[in-house]
């Protein structure tokens, strides 16, 4: 399998060159990536949906994140981006249909591992049901969760929000489930990058 291979940029978002995406996180080199969140309103209550990430990824395993994102490879252009929509949970969307929320950087460092994005971030106004969500390998369920709620929770002001939402079991089958969960449960994002986004998605609800 071919490596992939990233842009690299310095902090002012100028290009140095590419590097393999082994690298980038190994050496910590700012890179681009793509982010789309879908909010839905339900009975004059909006909801964001999240995608529950597989327990076989390497990173954060079985723990929530964006609806869909990833890596924007060396010859992409943000546009393309869009096609992490339907890889990841099957969904077609035009890139024209998504409200752009800016670049959001942020940086998450562990022990072998340095993650330095600039993410193009999306807001996508959905209509779509679970039932509309066609998952691949790598994302084992969607959840809903209450946007004000989750708000909340990232700006401190509660511990555990309530999900809904299912899993896939390995044939296919659905399974929907409820559960309270904190921060814990979800991709350890910066604060500020989960409260920029919420800032920034709220301005357009």
């Amino acid at each position: 399998m071919e490596t992939e291979q990233l842009k690299i940029l310095d902090e002012d978002r100028n290009p140095i060159g590419v590097a393999s995406r082994e690298d980038v996180h190994r050496l910590g080199y700012w890179h681009e990536t793509f982010h789309c969140w879908f909010v839905r309103k339900e009975q004059e209550r909006d909801y964001l949906y999240l995608q529950l990430r597989s327990k076989t990824k390497k990173d954060y395993p079985n723990l929530l994140d964006i609806t869909a994102a990833g890596h924007l490879m060396a010859d992409e252009s943000v546009e393309d981006g869009v096609r992490e929509i339907k890889e990841e949970v099957g969904i077609d969307i035009h890139f024209q249909d998504l409200i752009p929320l800016g670049i959001i950087d942020y940086c998450v460092k562990e022990e072998d591992f340095i993650d330095k994005e600039f993410a193009h971030t999306f807001l996508y106004k959905s209509e779509k049901s679970f039932d509309d969500f066609i998952l691949q390998d790598e994302v084992a369920g969607i959840v809903k969760v209450d946007l004000s709620e989750f708000t909340e929770l990232w700006f401190g002001e509660r511990e555990i929000i309530r999900i809904t939402g299912f899993t896939v079991t390995e044939d296919g089958n659905k399974i929907y489930f409820e559960e309270h969960v904190g921060k814990e449960k979800f991709v350890p994002h910066q604060n500020k990058f989960y409260r920029t986004v919420l800032e920034k998605i709220n301005e357009h609800i």
